[in-house]
């Protein structure tokens, strides 16, 4: 039986052909379960942030891990990322800060960037001296400073420079087109007065140029962490500087996992020796190919030229396809034709009354039956914390294993 592109020792087929994910049959463990699914494997986000450590000592820099909650917030996971006692966690909204604290980060392991953020999500957030914020904006810059004269802060730039996932447009936080992210070259002069004025320690810059790139990508990301680090010039006291997320894995076939090795020679190259730590915030590195979605087929229908397979959940419980076509490709759990060569084309539909509530076109895949289950693999990110209740079918459940 020869192996498909995504098999691994975690996640493979048994000798009868079976879905087997950390150790457990996929359909039984679906048949066990009324309704959309979502299960995540402890085992491969330990195996994941152990890698993504390597990479870092590596380097030869001090470091350290913010696992990124928007990517998944779900308890169980924060929880046992928290209980590492090693991992910090990257929030965005002051009811992430919450959450956070309730599974057990302490203020001081969190680090806060977000954009767009009210007086009154500030006023929720320096509540804590100790959790770390990187500013995004002049304004938030200012009314920090307005509300806690002499602060340690960090302060989020953007280096211009940008990529993403396939070089994708809507990947890339930092390039061509201008975005909201980040303090701009342009206005960092003024960005200095302001913490000046109030008195506020820049300790820190962060940046975040991209989202899922690979190592196609590295060299437009090595010009971008190069760009960035000119800002550290005018911060002679900084002792940290946060080099984003968007690490990338494998979503398609002909897509090779990320060459660490080369990544991590970068980060040594730019900050090797210059007495920082170095931060880094993954979250689908860790999270997105350690989940399933699991979700029942409820029809086999040819309309036309095209094979229907309709499954129970739909787009809104994992919207990350749709909105930036990174694609989580459905497997068959019970495996009925081992040649290939036999599978036939089909476009997996999903229950949602829209038309682009498709999960894969032209995909090809074994014969599947009324009451299988199908498994749509790299769900463990943006999944869930991005579902919405659309067209009143938000219900899943979800399991850490």
């Amino acid at each position: 039986m020869p192996a498909e592109w995504w098999a691994r020792e975690d996640l493979h087929r048994d000798a009868d052909g079976r879905l087997i994910f950390a150790g457990i049959d996929v359909e039984r463990l679906a048949g066990a379960h009324d309704g959309p699914l979502f299960v995540y494997g402890a085992d491969r986000i330990r195996a994941n942030l152990n890698r993504l450590r390597g990479a870092l000592e590596a380097s030869g820099c001090e470091h350290r891990v913010y696992y990124a909650m928007k990517c998944n917030r779900f308890a169980p996971l924060l929880e046992m990322l928290a209980a590492d006692g090693t991992v910090g966690v990257d929030i965005c909204s002051p009811d992430e800060l919450d959450l956070a604290l309730a599974c057990g980060f302490r203020a001081e392991d969190i680090s806060f960037t977000g954009t767009s953020v009210a007086d009154r999500d500030l006023d929720r957030l320096l509540v804590h001296d100790d959790l770390h914020i990187n500013c995004d904006s002049l304004g938030q810059l200012r009314r920090i400073g307005e509300r806690r004269r002499g602060r340690a802060i960090g302060i989020r730039v953007n280096p211009g420079f940008g990529t993403g996932y396939g070089d994708s447009a809507r990947l890339t936080y930092a390039g061509v087109r201008t975005t909201k992210f980040g303090i701009y070259r342009e206005q960092w002069a003024e960005a200095l007065d302001l913490a000046a004025r109030h008195d506020l320690r820049i300790t820190a810059i962060h940046f975040h140029v991209g989202c899922g790139y690979l190592s196609g990508q590295l060299d437009a990301w090595d010009e971008a962490v190069g760009a960035a680090a000119t800002f550290l010039a005018d911060l002679p006291h900084a002792t940290m500087v946060n080099i984003g997320g968007g690490l990338g894995l494998p979503h398609s076939t002909g897509d090779a996992p990320l060459d660490l090795a080369r990544w991590s020679a970068i980060v040594a190259r730019h900050f090797g020796g210059r007495g920082l730590t170095v931060a880094v915030e993954p979250g689908d590195y860790l999270v997105k190919d350690a989940g399933l979605l699991l979700l029942s087929v409820v029809g086999i229908e040819r309309k036309r030229d095209t094979l229907f397979v309709a499954v129970d959940g739909g787009f809104n419980l994992h919207p990350e396809p749709a909105h930036y076509d990174l694609p989580c490709e459905p497997v068959a759990c019970i495996l009925r034709e081992a040649d290939q060569a036999r599978w036939q084309p089909v476009s997996v539909a999903g229950n949602i009354n829209e038309a682009l509530d498709l999960w894969a076109e032209d995909h090809p895949m074994p014969p599947l039956e009324e009451g299988d289950h199908v498994a749509l693999i790299n769900a463990g990110g943006y999944g869930s914390a991005m579902s919405s209740n659309h067209c009143m079918r938000g219900a899943f459940t979800e399991l850490l294993v």
